[in-house]
């Protein structure tokens, strides 16, 4: 049985009249990478903070690696916060030292692994120098690296991906999957579902403080219909004579989108219209996307965050 390290039962947050978070339940195992999406205000932050006991829930428990209490675990434990900050005039290896020693390393350790990160992900020529030279990109990496040089079993990344570029993102994924090799758990929160797709085992996906939807990114991506566009002058309704066939939809003058499940190989629908001669002028096919998953779940909370 898979060691569970985060436990959310039944979780709720209110502040006045005003509920944040309503009755989240959650189980992640060790090792595992664990996606909080959902658009600005949806709670992530707030449960974030509850399950490291920064804010208490009003109602429901959390468990975090085996405690009723992250304080009580805190040096096992990573957290880079969403409002990000350094001391200014610090070097770039000595902050990285400082926030290792604050979670139990000793001095000379704490150094060793400061410049093994640097040398390893790219900043060794930044080691010497102070926090205020660098870019926002640069300062982020560098907070990154200070949340996690103590090796901590359990890692929580609030928005990390903020204000990277995209090569830098792509340092960033490279760290978080290189955690999860070691066994370490790392859960982030993000607007960007590509590095959602792209990383997560398995995902949260939060509106207006309730779970839309936990699972698996293929679990996600069942929840809404695989399409094929197809472009010509003829009838196209006999295709709802294919098994697997959900739904058509003229989009286009011309144009049918047709929505097929899972067991519905795309070949299928061309020999259909093959043998009932509908003659094919265009032709397209599209997997779901975590985005499309993110926008047809949330609905207008989502649609207005892709416009932000």
């Amino acid at each position: 049985m898979t060691e569970s390290v985060l436990t959310l039962d039944n979780v709720v947050k209110t502040y006045g009249d005003f509920t944040a978070v309503n009755g989240i339940s959650l189980d992640i195992p060790k090792g595992a990478i664990y996606g909080f999406l959902g658009p600005n205000g949806a709670g992530k932050t707030t449960t974030i903070r509850m399950i490291l006991d920064i804010v208490k829930p009003t109602s429901g428990r959390i468990s975090l690696l085996g405690h009723d209490s992250a304080i009580d675990v805190r040096n096992r434990i990573g957290y880079l916060p969403e409002e990000k900050g350094l001391y200014k005039k610090m070097k770039v290896w000595a902050i990285i030292q400082y926030f290792a020693r604050l979670k139990g390393m000793d001095k000379k350790a704490a150094k060793l692994k400061a410049f093994a990160l640097l040398e390893k992900y790219g900043l060794s020529d930044f080691a010497d120098a102070k926090i205020e030279s660098l870019s926002k990109g640069m300062g982020q990496k560098v907070q990154v690296l200070s949340a996690v040089a103590h090796d901590p079993e359990f890692v929580i990344l609030d928005e990390p991906f903020s204000g990277l570029d995209p090569v830098n993102q792509s340092v960033l994924e490279e760290l978080i999957i290189d955690m999860a090799n070691n066994g370490q758990t790392v859960i982030f929160s993000t607007h960007v579902m590509q590095h959602a797709e792209r990383l997560c085992d398995r995902i949260l996906l939060i509106s207006k403080g309730l779970k839309i939807f936990d699972g698996t990114v293929a679990e996600a991506k069942a929840t809404i219909p695989r399409r094929v566009i197809i472009t010509t002058g003829s009838d196209v309704s006999s295709l709802k004579q294919l098994t697997g066939v959900r739904d058509i939809t003229p989009i286009d003058g011309d144009q049918w989108r047709i929505d097929i499940s899972e067991s519905v190989d795309p070949q299928d629908i061309l020999a259909f219209c093959a043998n009932a001669n509908i003659a094919i002028r265009g032709f397209e096919f599209s997997e779901s996307s975590l985005h499309d998953v993110f926008v047809s779940l949330v609905g207008d909370d989502a649609r207005e965050q892709v416009k932000r």
